[in-house]
């Protein structure tokens, strides 16, 4: 494990700084309640500003997440309000089963639904979140010990899981602990096993996807959806990586996920320009490439929910590392003016088509609805002791 991370030259974020970017934020959640309070934002915006649209996108549940950092923050009871509203929209979205045949249930109703209940005591909350929960386990494949990602269960195309998924683990864990059924907790640490065997190379970079044998269950091969090629490392999931091992640990404190955060993170840091905001993809690190702006706010996260568990010298590093990513984005990309933009991060990439993936190409250089959602939830951790809804 290194003794020193890397020196970055960038500023941490101050307080003062802190304070400002936490009150822009609210500023504009507040503002964007006129048009998703009974509608969802678009997973990534559209010449800068979100569009609304229906309930049933991958990325739902990171708005609402907004909207309840903004009411911890402020106390106004608009936020609770128009939060709870959401809630109804995603127990309803859960009951009838719509667009919910994937495996992110986890990013869906932790932020939205596992917070009503742990803030206000929303029973339909916990409802939702529980069915969620039921959903997710539904797609734990036997053979081979994981979440299986996407699309129909029978199809063998379909036999494999993708590093995101270790984010989606925290809904797992909750619906043990408040069901007092310990299903949920097992196939959750059964997964992450499997990802930190599998998914990891021996550079310490990672698969997007990763393959296995529907007859054996045996790892068959790495692979990407959404990264510049199989054998690059998509800067996205290099971050839902770290901050998805820092999340394992919370729940299973064994060394092996410290050790392979600490790789992990070290890989990632050694691919970064000078202001810490990556390249969409890792294998560039200079250039005309877009820029991932929600893979820094995803790390700067993941960086204060290790430093939390681990404490001493090392956690002082991590939070002052994720406080210069989170500089730089305040400084240089985040969203000032609402005439510019009703997101709060600029110049995130969703999905950059290249030659070599199968991606539509969409979002890029735009707001995204996680970007936004985790640098909020990054300003809050370094505000106070913060209580993850995850």
């Amino acid at each position: 494990m290194p003794e020193t991370l890397i020196q970055f030259e960038i500023a941490p974020i101050s307080t003062s700084e802190v304070d400002d970017a936490m009150g822009i934020a609210i500023a504009q959640v507040r503002r964007n309640l006129l048009k998703f309070t009974n509608a969802s934002q678009n997973h990534s915006s559209v010449n800068n500003f979100y569009p609304a649209v229906d309930n049933d996108q991958w990325t739902s549940g990171f708005w609402p997440g907004e909207i309840w950092l903004a009411y911890e923050a402020s106390g106004e009871a608009i936020f609770r309000n128009a939060a709870q509203i959401q809630v109804q929209s995603f127990l309803h979205r859960i009951e009838k089963r719509i667009e919910t045949d994937h495996h992110d249930m986890g990013f869906l109703y932790s932020p939205s639904c596992v917070a009503a209940w742990k803030l206000v005591g929303d029973a339909d909350g916990r409802r939702a979140a529980l069915l969620a929960a039921d959903q997710l386990l539904d797609r734990f494949q036997e053979r081979g010990q994981f979440i299986q990602a996407w699309g129909p269960m029978g199809e063998p195309g379909n036999y494999r899981y993708i590093i995101d998924c270790l984010l989606n683990l925290p809904l797992l864990y909750w619906a043990s602990s408040e069901s007092g059924d310990a299903k949920y907790r097992i196939k959750a640490l059964a997964h992450a096993r499997t990802t930190l065997a599998n998914s990891i190379r021996p550079d310490h970079s990672t698969y997007h996807t990763f393959y296995m044998d529907p007859e054996t269950g045996a790892p068959v091969r790495g692979a990407t959806k959404q990264g510049y090629r199989d054998d690059s490392a998509w800067a996205r999931g290099q971050a839902w990586a770290i901050a998805g091992m820092a999340a394992c640990y919370r729940y299973e404190p064994d060394a092996a996920y410290l050790e392979a955060f600490e790789n992990l993170l070290a890989y990632y840091l050694n691919r970064l320009p000078d202001d810490l905001i990556p390249y969409w993809d890792l294998t560039f690190i200079d250039g005309d490439e877009p820029r991932d702006s929600s893979s820094a706010s995803i790390v700067a996260s993941g960086l204060l929910e290790m430093a939390d568990q681990i404490g001493g010298t090392r956690a002082a590093e991590l939070r002052r590392l994720a406080a210069q990513m989170l500089g730089s984005l305040w400084r240089n990309y985040a969203v000032r003016d609402p005439a510019v933009s009703n997101g709060l991060v600029l110049h995130a990439t969703y999905s950059k088509k290249s030659p070599f993936n199968t991606c539509r190409g969409e979002g890029v250089d735009e707001c995204v609805a996680w970007g936004d959602y985790y640098y909020f939830e990054g300003l809050t951790r370094l505000s106070r002791h913060w209580a993850p809804y995850w």
